[in-house]
């Protein structure tokens, strides 16, 4: 049986990242030089340049924090978690336990509405993120439409306020409001941008996740129902008569669920108008506007 880890000020920068990185390695962790390198870098306080830069300085201080990030890394918490941050699309943002943990996938969510939407980056338009959790979708749209404003919807207070947070810090608080409340029951009007990533896990496959993700983020934010589905359904039902003539409705999508959400959509009075897949090759979003009648 290998030693436990230890570490102490003496110790080196490089030498408690190597440490770092093989315990997680040994802990089984996809990402675990890169975690080691991240964590050490803030537990110094540094960036990667400065462990580059002074690989022999001993720890010192730091010694402790990086211990206890490191027991916390160990018990499967992720690093973002451990930091109390994510970037996303280019920002910061602040993460708790009432929020989903923003991921790199949802990017291709913001990305397809950019697409769909690039000729109009100068409108005066109305967007609505449901399920906000904390704000990137919405932040990132922000300030891609610098004369849009946005609504974000949450049923959660707790992750309302983080929403509130990390969009003041952007700088948006003039152009995003956040409300408390079930998808689109506490919203009026139309809107030129109806964006979600709705929980979308079955209900019994929720237990099976990974530690990451079943241990620290919220189940309200993951569980979707029997078959997953709850979520599409209940917003798809209601998005017709808040979407703009030439709005679009963006969904993120589980695993294999494009083909049933785009039912769905379609017996809702919406038409699908394109799909588009994350760096993966797996269909990640829906793109629907308002069914043309005849």
């Amino acid at each position: 049986m290998s030693a436990p880890l230890t570490l102490d000020g003496n110790m080196s920068r490089a030498k408690a990242q190597r440490a770092l990185t093989e315990a997680f390695t040994k802990a089984g962790l996809d990402s675990a030089a890169l975690d080691a390198r991240v964590l050490t870098c803030a537990a110094l306080g540094i960036d990667h340049a400065g462990l580059l830069r002074d690989p022999d300085l001993p720890l010192g201080e730091a010694a402790s924090s990086l211990m206890a990030f490191a027991k916390r890394r160990l018990a499967r918490e992720p690093v973002s978690r451990i930091l109390g941050r994510r970037e996303f699309f280019g920002e910061t943002y602040a993460v708790g336990p009432a929020v989903l943990d923003p991921r790199p996938d949802t990017e291709t969510l913001v990305e397809a509405i950019l697409s769909a939407l690039g000729g109009r980056a100068n409108e005066a338009l109305r967007l609505l993120d449901l399920g906000t959790g904390s704000g990137a979708i919405l932040g990132a749209l922000l300030r891609q439409f610098p004369r849009a404003i946005g609504f974000g919807v949450d049923l959660s207070p707790a992750a309302c306020a983080i929403a509130r947070q990390n969009l003041d810090a952007l700088g948006l608080c003039g152009r995003a409001f956040i409300l408390a409340g079930r998808w689109l029951a506490p919203i009026s009007g139309r809107f030129d941008v109806i964006v979600s990533n709705p929980p979308y896990i079955e209900a019994e496959a929720v237990a099976g996740l990974d530690p990451e993700v079943r241990l620290y983020d919220p189940r309200l934010a993951l569980d979707g129902g029997v078959d997953g589905l709850e979520a599409y359904r209940a917003i798809a039902s209601a998005a017709a008569s808040h979407l703009a003539p030439r709005g679009i409705l963006a969904f993120e999508l589980g695993a294999d669920q494009a083909a049933a959400v785009d039912s769905i959509l379609r017996s809702c009075g919406l038409e699908p108008i394109g799909r588009r897949r994350d760096l993966a090759g797996r269909e990640r979003v829906i793109l629907a506007g308002l069914e043309i009648q005849p």
